[in-house]
């Protein structure tokens, strides 16, 4: 194909004629060298061909499954001059058209299709419509150069319904490498394309040396051993009933030749330390690999987490994704990412090399800590030295996550008697009065802790926190009144309200507690904070409940309570009320007799339980054993008023006297040692010896 240069201008007047000397050569084939005569004539008129310019317009006809953008059409109008181009052979002239600027404009819009600059009408983005129907679209078409000279014409594309499957190739372009010394007829590869009646030939080369293919199965095969090369083919396949059905395919053979080379690589091995702030496509280490020839290959082999971080670049290993040191993936691994970066050589066999990789991520300091939404606690005022208050629980988003210290602003001191440990627990550490302070709000400075490589790169914020005071009680609360007498009709369904108990504390403000202590029955009654609520039930009858409600200041050590007496009617709805023959009193008419009792209640702590009933069993063990050595030292008294007192040898024991006694006895006397002689068995408190007795004679006998 000849065409002309680029930015080439042409003029008759100068020069009208071109000779080219064209060489071509075939393998194995002899050279042929022509020439071809270019002749340049004069401007003409701009004329659009016949069939475009006429009424009814040029007609093409296409199937409905045409790809979309395909092209259709295109308009070639006659240019102002041509090119009369010869090959050497007389009479056979070819007018070529000119590269000029001719620019083609659509009158009509109403129409899906789509017309270029280069005068090309393409099918539909979306394709056309799969219908039964023929589809017909007239396109009015504009050609104007750049001197004004124009020219118009009409196309009408009609779109049949298709009758059978395109003819598809499932991949347009293939990459295939075959060694050095393949034999002739091997399969080499395979191609494959849908279709109905699918054949297969190779397009280009015309005539190609070193492959073939079977037209009916698309396998391609060797024709002779191969040799260091590079094959470019074209593949064809058509429909053998309807060769207008084809499509075409893109095939990249190349043999290559063996090498045994393995490639060597620095570095051996891949080791690394980076922030986790390290940005994606940052390079971490540059390989160089020698001693194989060809084409290098780089890939990474390992686990997914590391496959999803890290990304091979050439011989460079790059950060593929964010290393987010804050995640559970990155502390399942201990934040080190394993991987294999593998270097393969172009030859045949492949040779390759693998270079392992490990990759420490390291923390950054990134997130400032962030303070509890609503720090507030509530503490009696009597709460004791070292009391707990409540802990405040601060978030940090850095790994390790809340790892944070705490710190009180201002410290302890007689306005603000609290102090906060480093885990954020706040105690109390000075007295406290509700009647001086009702709240206290603290300044506490969470601080996180390793949370970057650098121990000196921490952050903090500061956070209030309400420390409110509870009074504490101290005389029994006051209700008005403290008897009431009410009366209410039974609804249907729900909680319905009776009254609210109208009770104040001393001091003001304390928080008090109520509960029905009596009369409730069937639990028809509850409380809620200060009111009083009856739940509806299968009342058939009026009923009176008389309920005592006591109202106490809460854990309060000694408790002072004061109970209120409530007489409540409950009439049910679907029963009458029977009329009342004297006044219906609202109030009492007797001033109602109020008892206050204040209990004392004494708790003892635990430990105190625990050492008095220890205390308790060693008194009873004492007294037990002085019992026992006050009866055996009466029995050994008896014994000694019946002997001879200056026969106690000086420097020996009752017992041990006793004891030489009895055997000289036994020596002068064996039959009197018979066990027959003893009336009694005891056992000596000192030694814990058993011994026989006789409460005559008071002699014994060791056993």
């Amino acid at each position: 194909q000849v065409t002309l240069r680029a930015g080439a201008e042409l003029d008759a007047s100068r020069v009208n004629q071109y000779t080219l000397a064209l060489w071509a050569a075939c393998p194995g084939e002899e050279e042929v060298e022509k020439q071809l005569f270019v002749r340049v004539t004069a401007d003409q008129v701009l004329r659009c061909d016949t069939p475009f310019a006429s009424v009814e317009g040029d007609v093409v006809r296409v199937l409905a499954d045409v790809a979309p953008w395909t092209p259709l059409y295109a308009v070639l109008p006659q240019p102002l001059g041509g090119l009369m181009v010869s090959d050497g052979c007389p009479g056979v002239p070819t007018l070529l058209p000119l590269p000029i600027s001719l620019q083609f404009r659509l009158r009509n819009h109403d129409t899906p299709l789509m017309l270029t600059r280069r005068g090309l009408v393409l099918a539909p983005a979306s394709g056309f419509d799969p219908s039964n129907d023929i589809q017909t679209f007239r396109l009015e078409i504009e050609v104007m150069d750049r001197h004004g000279h124009n020219c118009s014409g009409a196309v009408r594309v009609e779109v049949l319904p298709s009758r059978h499957s395109r003819v598809t190739f499932l991949e347009l372009q293939q990459a295939v490498t075959v060694p050095e010394g393949t034999g002739p007829l091997e399969l080499v590869t395979w191609v494959h394309a849908s279709g109905d009646n699918v054949r297969y030939a190779i397009l280009a080369p015309t005539a190609p040396v070193l492959f073939t293919i079977d037209e009916m199965t698309g396998k391609i095969r060797s024709t002779r051993r191969l040799e260091v090369a590079h094959t470019h083919l074209i593949i064809w396949a058509y429909n053998a009933l309807h060769p207008t059905d084809h499509a075409t395919a893109t095939l990249n053979i190349t043999v290559q030749g063996t090498d045994r080379r393995v490639p060597s690589c620095v570095p051996a091995i891949v080791v690394s330390q980076v922030p986790e702030t390290m940005s994606p496509g940052s390079t971490l280490v540059t390989l160089r690999c020698t001693g194989a020839e060809g084409h290098l290959r780089y890939a990474l082999e390992g686990p997914s987490t590391s496959l999803s971080r890290f990304c091979m670049d050439g011989p460079q290993l790059q950060v593929n994704t964010t290393l987010d040191y804050d995640s559970e993936a990155a502390d399942t691994v201990s934040f080190q990412f394993t991987a294999t970066i593998v270097v393969t050589a172009g030859g045949q066999p492949p040779q390759s090399t693998r270079v392992p990789m490990l990759v420490t991520v390291t923390p950054v300091n990134e997130f400032t800590p962030v303070c509890p939404n609503g720090a507030i606690f509530t503490v009696m005022e009597t709460a004791a030295f070292g009391s707990t208050v409540g802990r405040v629980t601060g978030t940090d988003r850095d790994y390790p996550r809340d790892s944070l210290e705490y710190s009180l602003e201002g410290g302890p001191s007689p306005t603000q008697p609290f102090s906060i440990d480093t885990h954020g627990e706040i105690h109390v550490v000075g007295p406290l009065d509700s009647q001086r302070h009702k709240s206290y709000r603290l300044t506490v400075r969470l601080t996180d802790t390793h949370n970057d490589l650098d121990p000196a790169k921490r952050r903090s914020c500061l956070c209030d926190v309400t420390v409110r005071l509870q009074a504490v009680l101290d005389q029994a609360p006051v209700c008005t009144p403290e008897v009431q007498e009410l009366r209410i009709t039974a609804g249907l369904g729900g909680h319905q309200p009776v009254t609210r108990l109208a009770c104040q504390a001393s001091p003001n403000g304390a928080a008090l507690a109520y509960a029905i202590v009596g009369g409730n029955e069937d639990g028809r009654f509850r409380l809620e904070g200060n009111t009083l609520f009856y739940l509806p039930g299968d009342l058939a009858e009026p009923r009176t409940f008389v309920l005592l409600i006591e109202v106490w200041g809460g854990p309060n050590a000694p408790r002072r309570s004061t109970v209120v007496a409530l007489v409540v009617h409950i009439t049910p709805r679907s029963t009458p009320v029977p009329p009342s023959t004297t006044p219906r009193r609202m109030t009492l008419q007797k001033e109602p007799l109020v008892i206050t009792q204040t209990e004392a209640v004494w708790h003892p702590p635990a430990w105190f339980v625990a050492v008095l009933t220890i205390s308790g069993a060693l008194l009873l063990a004492t007294l037990g054993c002085v019992a026992r050595s006050l009866l055996f030292t009466a029995a050994f008294c008896s014994s000694c008023s019946n002997r001879d007192p200056g026969k106690l040898l000086p420097g020996k024991s009752s017992w041990d006297v006793e004891e030489q006694r009895g055997s000289e006895e036994e020596q002068g006397h064996p039959h009197t040692g018979s066990p027959g002689q003893f009336n009694g068995r005891a056992q000596d408190p000192r030694t814990g010896r058993d011994y026989l007795f006789n409460s005559v004679t008071g002699s014994r006998r060791w056993i």
